[in-house]
């Protein structure tokens, strides 16, 4: 009941998705008993059964017991495992200490930004308050920073980092190539003169961003001179090419991908090598128009597949061996490509007009949500038509049948010669392809 309520269902039910308004409301549950859902992706909740948990885990050669979630963005965060070092609860602002979390193995705070503390690899930072007072330990670390006015980290490794009025002075050292002894630094005076040197590698900027320089000779030769960084850059080197002066025209070919601007962002176009596959992608405006071409690499005579979107005016779909689908309007589509829910909850609202063909030559249209629909088999000379519920007709060479209210009463016409006649009641088979 679109777009207030879908329900799919997967392996004989096992697996089950359910959403409402999307994304307002949306569960799933996973055929080894997984249990998720959300609420606008801000109230978060999963269950993992016992069988769940070590399915999940057998990759990780880890023990594995079942466990809850229960999340209320950004101000509740619930785990239960079972285990006290791994379950927790934490409310933000106030207090709370996270597990693996946040890209940290331990994250806790107190009365947020008086005090939080990060661990991570057995290295702890403290912050009181964050982000001004900080100092690291552990893990091979030390560090210590009152922000903006002065800070410095030192590892184990060799590395450093170590800033004054960040981020107008800085230096960054770490090692780099293994055993060979060779190191990264970078180093700046902002605006000044700012520096990155490494082993086959050196940029250099002057007055930034206005001037700078790039040089590499390994793992591939490359130079550029920057302009007012990023906008006017000339590079040339292996597999690659830069000519860049935007907003106006940009022009660049790295590893076989082609990338082409002109008066940004008003027209884009992007051709990349992808497997056995040549894609080729034209946007004007973004999204106003957008176009993705496929062609084969190696059968270049094979007709290519394309996608085409002029928002929100229609989306087009061409798979290059007969099958082709139309919808106008589609205000949704080339915003959201990748969102399987909007194409199931919303878009079909906006199918003022649709058109489906199939490589036989079947062909399908559909206008105001198949208020009326014209769907046409040339092969095997069939055709028919339909006002919604009201009426239909349908034809075949050895059959006809004309229809009100779906088969409540009409006429129909049997192998030929044996004229028409009246019927009640004679309604098509739930699932039947048309009203023969």
């Amino acid at each position: 009941m679109r777009p207030l309520w879908i329900e799919q269902r997967r392996d004989g039910g096992a697996a089950r998705s359910t959403s409402v308004l999307h994304p307002f409301l949306s569960t799933r549950r996973e055929r080894d008993g997984v249990e998720a859902g959300s609420v606008f992706e801000l109230v978060k909740w999963q269950t993992v059964p016992a069988e769940g948990a070590s399915q999940g885990a057998v990759g990780a050669g880890v023990a594995s017991e079942p466990w809850r979630a229960f999340d209320v963005w950004p101000f509740y965060f619930s785990r239960a495992t079972g285990d006290s070092t791994t379950s927790y609860q934490a409310w933000f602002p106030i207090s709370g200490t996270l597990v693996n979390r946040f890209g940290q193995d331990r994250l806790s705070w107190v009365i947020f930004p008086l005090y939080a503390r990060a661990e991570k690899r057995g290295a702890v930072t403290t912050s009181a308050p964050w982000p001004i007072l900080r100092w690291t330990k552990g893990g091979g670390q030390t560090g210590f920073a009152l922000w903006p006015v002065y800070g410095e980290t030192r590892r184990s490794d060799g590395g450093s980092e170590r800033y004054a009025l960040w981020p107008l002075l800085y230096r960054r050292e770490s090692p780099v190539d293994g055993d060979t002894g060779g190191r990264e630094v970078s180093r700046g005076l902002l605006p000044f003169y700012a520096s990155d040197v490494a082993p086959g590698y050196r940029s250099e900027t002057w007055l930034w961003p206005f001037f700078g320089t790039v040089e590499r000779s390994k793992p591939y030769q490359y130079r550029a001179t920057n302009y007012f960084w990023p906008l006017w850059v000339q590079g040339h080197g292996d597999d690659r090419r830069v000519n860049r002066w935007a907003p106006f025209y940009s022009h660049s070919v790295i590893k076989g991908t082609e990338k082409r601007w002109v008066l940004w962002p008003l027209w884009r176009r992007q051709r990349w090598p992808d497997g056995a596959i040549e894609q080729t992608r034209t946007q004007v405006l973004f999204a106003f128009y957008y176009d993705t071409v496929q062609r084969s690499r190696t059968s270049p005579s094979v007709a290519p597949a394309r996608k085409r979107h002029l928002w929100p005016l229609f989306s087009e779909w061409d798979n290059g061996a007969g099958r082709r689908q139309l919808q106008a309007l589609s205000p949704l589509e080339v915003l959201l490509p990748h969102s399987e829910e909007v194409r199931q909850a919303w878009s079909p609202l906006f199918s003022i007009y649709r058109y489906d063909r199939h490589a036989d030559g079947a062909s399908r249209h559909s206008v105001l949500w198949d208020g009326l629909t014209y769907r046409s088999v040339p092969e095997a000379r069939e055709w028919e038509w339909h006002v919604g519920p009201l009426l239909g007709f349908a034809s075949r060479p050895e059959a006809g049948r004309l229809a009100l209210l779906r088969g409540l009463v009409g006429l129909k016409r049997g192998p030929v010669g044996s004229g028409w006649r009246l019927f009640v009641g004679d309604f098509t088979p739930v699932g039947a392809p048309s009203s023969f």
